[in-house]
């Protein structure tokens, strides 16, 4: 990953969280910048 993009796919975003780890964890090992594609984002119910 060492100075290039990555794209992340997910099929559904619940909180977000495992979305922000990965993000980082690329930036950590060298990516210039991280883009999130997502089908689905699943909100809770009122």
């Amino acid at each position: 990953m060492n100075g290039r993009p990555v794209l992340l796919v997910d099929d559904v975003m619940t909180s977000g969280a495992t979305l922000a780890a990965a993000a980082e964890a690329a930036h950590t090992a060298g990516a210039t910048e991280v883009c999130v594609l997502l089908l689905a984002r699943a909100t809770k119910a009122p």
